[in-house]
């Protein structure tokens, strides 16, 4: 390997890997990498969270670079952090993150909000839980019908909530809801979402369909990752969205007004693979 650190030279790399991580969130810092006059090094997110002074001296930080850190980092190869879930990478230190948001080994998290669950290697485990600890409502179907009280949207506004899982061509998916306001408009939106990654996730489309009191809503898209970040999925639009406004007149009861939600799942012809977003 020339003049790399990997991890068979176990006691350069324990040093290196102490010098790199920040003092203050102890995560690997990338470029740019901070240093006070004094030599304590931080990363320039968290630069900016203690408004430019050291957490570690009290002094002021200045824009003044670790540029020797920095070039000792791209010597620096690392396993991946998952590993331990049967990732057998060894990456340059600069691109281990990149990697590591796409890593096809990197673990579930519990989507199922509010609760401190761990994260699982194995997909049916997920599942598993989901329905068993959580009691997650699932279809065997690709075709599947369900009803949504608008209540139950009030309650967790501000929450991403899972309103069902359906087990079709042997994946799984979560139909997800989410309710917040927008510029102080109430908002619900309703998506789909894959447990697997995203290149999985680009063989597949789906359409949403909401209605009540012979109104309706219609959306059609391709599901994401349930890997992806909290707000992937609005921010990319790929989710059907109803104005609160929208909500009562939908509702078939006055007194507990509920969405019908009827979805269906299909193989696209064509994969389209342009959706992968290798930022996780």
């Amino acid at each position: 390997m020339g003049n790399r650190v990997v991890p068979g030279d176990l006691h350069s790399l324990t040093i290196f890997e102490e010098l790199l991580k920040c003092s203050v969130c102890f995560e690997y810092m990338n470029r740019p990498i901070y240093q006070c006059h004094n030599g304590h090094t931080l990363c320039a997110s968290c630069k900016v969270r203690v408004l430019n002074k050291c957490p570690t001296c009290r002094q002021q930080l200045g824009d003044i670079r670790c540029l020797a850190l920095e070039k000792m980092a791209e010597s620096l190869q690392l396993h991946c952090k998952y590993e331990e879930f049967g990732c057998p990478e060894i990456i340059p230190y600069y691109t281990k993150l990149m990697h590591e948001d796409s890593c096809n080994f990197r673990p579930y998290s519990c989507p199922w909000p509010g609760f401190p669950c761990s994260g699982f290697g194995d997909i049916p485990l997920l599942v598993s839980h989901l329905t068993d600890y959580h009691k997650a409502v699932m279809f065997n179907s690709c075709d599947f019908e369900l009803g949504l009280l608008t209540e139950d949207l009030r309650e967790n506004l501000g929450c991403r909530c899972i309103a069902a899982i359906i087990n079709c061509y042997g994946k799984y998916f979560c139909v997800q809801t989410e309710a917040f306001f927008q510029a102080s408009t109430p908002i619900c939106v309703v998506f789909l979402s894959l447990i697997g990654n995203q290149a999985e996730a680009c063989n597949y489309s789906y359409s949403l369909e909401i209605g009540g009191n012979g109104r309706k809503l219609t959306f059609e898209g391709i599901p994401r990752s349930i890997k992806e970040s909290e707000r992937r999925s609005l921010e990319s639009a790929d989710s059907l969205i109803v104005l609160g406004s929208m909500v009562h007149s939908l509702g078939e009861e006055k007194r507990q007004p509920k969405l019908e939600i009827t979805g269906r799942i299909w193989k696209s012809q064509i994969p389209v693979c342009t959706c992968v977003d290798k930022t996780g």
